[in-house]
């Protein structure tokens, strides 16, 4: 094989292999460690936390007449002396938090 034709076929392979890796990375959820520290962030802005859970498995949940795959987990604040639970939902696509309320 002339230089030419080996250039141009790695040239092709690194091309090919870009485009897949990008398809990939778009298509790939988030972890439930990623989800758990994108909440914990937003519980941060309004103060300190206490501790943090979250499942590990996937679950199913409607809002406002939509269906969203989520990781439920929760956090504790201590406010005021006293430890509040709070709940949220992560969306597995996009990593937003969907909901959030206080645990009773």
């Amino acid at each position: 094989m002339s230089r030419k034709k080996v250039l141009l076929a790695a040239a092709v392979g690194v091309a090919i292999g870009y485009i897949a890796r990008e398809q990939v990375s778009k298509q790939t959820k988030i972890t439930p460690e990623k989800a758990l520290n994108q909440a914990k962030e937003m519980f941060k802005r309004k103060g300190p936390i206490s501790g943090s859970w979250i499942y590990m498995k996937p679950e199913e949940i409607e809002k406002n007449g939509l269906l969203y795959d989520v990781y439920r987990g929760g956090v504790t604040r201590n406010i005021d002396g006293d430890n509040k639970q709070y709940e949220f939902y992560v969306d597995i696509e996009t990593g937003a938090v969907i909901e959030t309320k206080e645990a009773i």
